[in-house]
């Protein structure tokens, strides 16, 4: 059973839902240490002042903001906390939109939210009625003294919450420097009806978890194969020349063909299977089929 790391109530209306928050998602990464090439013993760090050679104990540690190169404004301890946000144990919602509207660059760090003690009945209600109206609800939380923008939407038989990044962090695509002029750039008709059809030719249903992080798989494998003694042969990086660039159009009917010859077909979509009946906007995703 998973440990709450978060637990309060969703304030919707005059409406209070008692709620426990749980992580979403396991990384697994891959972590390293840094050791010693001669010894392999874990290097340690160490805070050093540069000007006096001499080790800085951590109380003595105080945070400073840059202005211009070495010149710094200290701030207090005290006066941070001056600043934090009130710490409330409540996630209050603000609006109802339409989960569509948001853009994914808004989204950062998911969550599951499950009821807390008498919370079972309200909890489905808004999450039934989130369901049936296909809205996203916006609110504000204060995690860790730090106040969080997140959108909390139904996931099957829960409420998920993604904690969000404000407008003003978002950088705008247009900052760009090598984007090209739609006035100078475009593609002919016929160039955009074979990258259609190629876009058409590799369309298929979501099925997240047929995507691997192979990289991770590969990085385990070496480091069991290693631990067991095996001897790795490195072989020597050749640099690679630069390829041509091949023609607009040659590469896009070349790429269709490779295709429909891989699907032994014309290169059409594949079939969707007969639609099921009819269910919520956030029911549970299928299972992917043996």
């Amino acid at each position: 059973m998973p440990r709450a790391i978060w637990t309060g109530a969703i304030s919707f209306g005059l409406v209070t839902i008692p709620v426990k928050m749980y992580s979403a998602v396991q990384r697994k990464n891959v972590r390293f240490h840094q050791l010693h090439g001669k010894t392999g013993v874990r290097i340690q760090q160490k805070r050093v002042d540069p000007s006096t050679g001499e080790e800085v104990a951590y109380d003595d540690i105080v945070k400073g903001y840059e202005l211009s190169p070495d010149r710094y404004v200290v701030i207090e301890p005290g006066e941070l906390e001056a600043l934090d946000p009130k710490k409330t144990k409540t996630i209050d919602i603000e609006d109802f939109v339409e989960q569509a509207e948001i853009d994914p660059i808004y989204y950062d760090h998911p969550y599951y939210l499950a009821p807390g003690p008498g919370g079972a009945k309200p909890y489905r209600l808004l999450l039934e009625a989130m369901e049936q109206t296909g809205r996203v609800a916006i609110a504000k939380v204060v995690i860790r003294s730090k106040e969080q923008l997140v959108a909390i939407r139904p996931m099957g038989d829960a409420l998920e919450m993604s904690t969000m990044v404000f407008a003003d962090e978002v950088l705008d695509a247009g900052r760009l420097d090598e984007l090209p002029d739609p006035d100078e750039v475009s593609a002919t008709k016929r160039e955009l009806d074979i990258a259609k059809q190629l876009v058409d030719s590799l369309a298929g249903e979501w099925e997240p978890e047929k995507y691997k992080d192979t990289y991770r798989e590969d990085v385990i494998a070496l480091i069991e194969r290693k631990a067991a003694g095996e001897e790795i042969a490195v072989q020597p990086s050749r640099d690679e020349e630069e390829a041509e660039v091949p023609d607009l159009m040659s590469a896009l009917k070349a790429s269709l063909d490779a295709v429909k010859s891989r699907d032994g077909g014309d290169g059409a979509a594949p079939k969707k299977k007969a639609p099921a009946k009819k269910k919520p906007a956030a029911s549970k995703p299928k299972a992917k089929a043996s």
